[in-house]
């Protein structure tokens, strides 16, 4: 286990959300946070960066005006993006932070994000996975 591991996961515990899974020999937790919407999400020590990916919803087809639509929604986003996992139908949530000098706050910050467009985009969302 690794020093970088254990201050994510000391932080997350700090933070009161709730680890659904960990895997301390590839450096993964899942963590949720039901008030804010929070499901699954991947937190990944990837030294030099921490990886956070939470999985949106399954596109059913190449809409254009869906995908267009998530685009213009990124600008908005304080930290992370929308974005196409490596099947490309898949929509998932990423951030990226450099993990070296990580602290609470921008972890918190960065969770908090993903919460806040789960809470005001979630109509559009839900509309999206249906088309």
């Amino acid at each position: 286990m690794t020093s970088y591991f254990d201050k994510v996961k000391s932080f997350v515990l700090d933070l009161d959300l709730s680890i659904v899974y960990q895997n301390e020999e590839e450096e993964i937790l899942v963590i949720e946070d039901e008030t804010s919407g929070i499901s699954n999400l991947v937190l990944a020590c990837a030294d030099p960066i921490l990886i956070m990916e939470q999985f949106l919803f399954e596109l059913k087809s190449d809409d254009k005006e869906i995908l267009k639509n998530l685009l213009i929604k990124n600008r908005d986003i304080v930290h992370g993006a929308f974005a196409l996992d490596e099947t490309g139908n898949r929509v998932i949530f990423r951030d990226t932070l450099q993990i070296e000098n990580l602290d609470a706050n921008e972890l918190e910050g960065s969770i908090n994000s993903l919460g806040m467009l789960l809470s005001e985009y979630s109509d559009e969302l839900i509309k999206f996975s249906k088309h």
